[in-house]
């Protein structure tokens, strides 16, 4: 299966124009024979958007989803993209999943980083939320998520290939190494393919490292972004052609002989 990520700079609290953009990458993605667009953390309401979460927030089942969906059915892709989920008073960093014709899904981020989501977010209970797409598992984390290595094993021992990672990383030092070293060591230490799709440039608020990609699990890059400007990159998501990879290195297999 071909997937595409959408490196993004966001308009903070700009919905109408962030979901346009998404919009315009799904037909783009679909042309290049995508049947899945990542977009970023946030990337509906942006993450630069602060006190606007509140009111761009929207339930799981309502607006913002109806407005994903229907650009999934119309491009005859599924969609994964960032937005500010209300759940009664309460919002969350979440990610929804839609394929448009009837599959949703919803994870909320359960590392919230720094006092600027703490101040905006509940976190939830970390939570191994997965959808099947093409005969894939895909399993989804959000930005911080996946600095915590207890997350994404829990998702590769449930059985994902894909893990699906919308992040809004700085543009900091740290930022670099999480993108540039973290990111592969992830997947070749769970043997699954990882998707870590980021923001560009910058906003009021925040500056962004870009460095998007899409690491397979023998470590190598399938698919990078540059650290500065928008960019549509795609991977083949094959897991059949690591199967010499897993072979070799056992990790899974081995850790599940201990429990």
């Amino acid at each position: 299966m071909k997937i595409a990520a959408l490196q993004m700079q966001a308009i903070p609290g700009d919905v109408d124009t962030n979901v346009a953009r998404i919009a315009s990458a799904a037909k783009a993605a679909a042309e290049g024979g995508a049947k899945l667009l990542i977009a970023p953390e946030l990337a509906v309401p942006g993450y630069g958007a602060g006190a606007a979460f509140a009111g761009t927030a929207s339930p799981a089942e309502g607006a913002i989803a109806d407005s994903l969906s229907a650009i999934a059915r119309k491009s005859g892709l599924a969609i994964i993209a960032g937005f500010a989920e209300r759940d009664g008073d309460d919002v969350y960093n979440s990610a929804l999943f839609t394929d448009g014709i009837g599959t949703n899904a919803v994870y909320r981020k359960s590392h919230l980083y720094g006092d600027y989501e703490r101040q905006w977010f509940r976190p939830d209970v970390p939570s191994s939320v997965q959808v099947k797409l093409c005969g894939l598992n895909l399993g989804m984390l959000i930005c911080y998520d996946v600095e915590f290595p207890e997350n994404v094993r829990r998702l590769a021992l449930s059985g994902v290939d894909l893990v699906v990672v919308p992040t809004a990383l700085p543009k900091s030092a740290s930022g670099t190494f999480v993108a540039e070293k973290m990111i592969q060591v992830r997947a070749f230490e769970n043997q699954v393919f990882v998707a870590y799709v980021n923001h560009c440039g910058a906003d009021a608020l925040f500056g962004y490292a870009g460095l998007s990609r899409i690491a397979a699990p023998d470590g190598s890059l399938l698919a990078q972004a540059p650290a500065e400007g928008e960019a549509l990159i795609f991977a083949e998501i094959d897991p059949a052609a690591y199967a010499g990879s897993r072979a070799e290195n056992t990790y899974l297999a081995d850790l599940a002989r201990q429990v």
